[in-house]
């Protein structure tokens, strides 16, 4: 019996210290402690409820993207009234880009709520941007709509949101790059191949070629980020062909 009374105190105190710690995080006291516990938890914990559903962040993720999605939409929308539908799209991807988010998350240091089975240095950069739009989702479940949309203008939208830098700002070099070749009719590759070497992790190579001649290579640890990198290189490469259109 003692013991059952000591794993319920101390889930009691970790309750408590969670609950004091996201009131001083968010401004604002949370009802319902469990919404945010299982935003902080990782699928690897493996964690399911009574009804044998799994307990861990991905459907709050999944709720908070879009409901940050929407709040971004709208300020757009009223903010830049003159702008197209592919202006306002484009702008809103660039505010809730991954890298973005990820910063986001990085900034509330919301890892350290997160609890995994995996080892921090392991789970991906993109923690942080998950947590962070599971963190929306457990507030707009928690408090509503209105509470939600004042954490995303507090936390967002006034720190970070600049139209005018945000219209410079290029969200993907790839896409910059087979858009500029297409242009200008231009003929281009991507040859992406495996290239671990002696390394235990396993890594990609990309060679971008333009009309023929090899402009630039990169290498990391996914296709999609070397990609990127080769296209970063390519851009840098013919900057002001591209910038004048």
């Amino acid at each position: 019996m003692n013991f059952i009374r000591k794993i319920v105190n101390s889930r009691k105190q970790e309750d408590e210290q969670l609950y004091n710690e996201l009131k001083k995080l968010l401004n604002f006291s949370p009802r319902k402690i469990n919404y945010y516990k299982k935003a902080f938890t990782h699928r690897s914990v493996q964690m399911i409820d009574s009804k044998g559903n799994p307990i861990n962040y991905e459907r709050l993720e999944f709720l908070g993207d879009s409901i940050l999605g929407s709040v971004i939409s709208s300020y757009l929308y009223k903010k830049v009234p003159t702008g197209n539908e592919g202006y306002l799209t484009q702008m809103r991807s660039k505010i809730v880009s991954r890298d973005h988010l990820n910063e986001l998350g990085k900034d509330l240091n919301l890892i350290r709520f997160v609890k995994s089975n995996i080892d921090q240095a392991n789970v991906g950069a993109n923690i942080h941007g998950n947590i962070f739009e599971a963190l929306i989702g457990a507030i707009y479940l928690d408090k509503g709509y209105n509470t939600c949309h004042k954490f995303i203008f507090e936390n967002v939208i006034v720190p970070h949101v600049n139209i005018e830098l945000l219209e410079g700002k290029i969200t993907s070099y790839k896409g910059l790059i087979i858009e500029w070749c297409q242009k200008h009719k231009k003929k281009y590759s991507f040859d992406a191949y495996e290239d671990s070497g002696n390394e235990t992790i396993k890594h990609f190579s990309v060679k971008i070629s333009i009309d023929g001649q090899l402009i630039a290579k990169g290498r990391s640890t996914s296709k999609k980020k070397a990609e990127e990198q080769a296209s970063k290189r390519v851009y840098f490469v013919f900057q002001k062909q591209i910038n004048l259109g």
